[in-house]
């Protein structure tokens, strides 16, 4: 997408830049994430990651696990490409290793994974973050909240925000 993942990793920093400058957004460690040697992490393994843990125990350990890799890729600067780094935050939301691992690996949870991303596209998701309205508007990318504010107080006036 980027044409290389040095490429990729600095286009991602500089969102990252310009999210740690917003009040919920101090947590996120740009300079630990630019020093570190590995690429920067395609979304396929968090996605699994969060996807076995849904099969385990649930939406609120898919979010709980989220939550985890989340920290662990923004405040951390961990390779949440790594299955390893995945396995520990899996340990850390407890959950069964074991189990969380048979579902990781396990092509039926790919393919659930990838019927969702077709469905996010089918209904025009194809940035993150986004964000749908009423299942007609979509923010795509970070909007800063005078827009989100501004488009829900057009929503519920009855105005086409765009």
């Amino acid at each position: 997408m980027f044409g290389s993942a040095e490429a990729g990793k600095a286009e991602i920093l500089t969102h990252w830049t310009a999210a740690s400058s917003h009040p919920d957004g101090e947590a996120i460690n740009v300079e630990l994430m630019r020093s570190r040697d590995f690429p920067y992490p395609h979304s396929m393994p968090g996605l699994l990651g969060c996807k076995a843990a849904q099969i385990q125990s649930g939406m609120q350990a898919h979010w709980d696990m989220f939550d985890r890799l989340q920290r662990a890729h923004a405040v951390q600067a961990r390779n949440i490409a790594d299955p390893e780094t995945l396995k520990d935050c899996a340990k850390e939301v407890g959950l069964n290793i074991d189990h969380w691992e048979r579902d990781f690996y396990s092509p039926a949870t790919r393919e659930a994974v990838q019927t969702e991303l077709v469905e996010a596209q089918r209904i025009g998701v194809h940035a993150v973050p986004s964000l749908l309205l009423n299942h007609r508007w979509n923010l795509q990318g970070a909007v800063s909240e005078t827009v989100l504010r501004r488009v829900i107080d057009d929503i519920l006036a009855g105005h086409d925000p765009t």
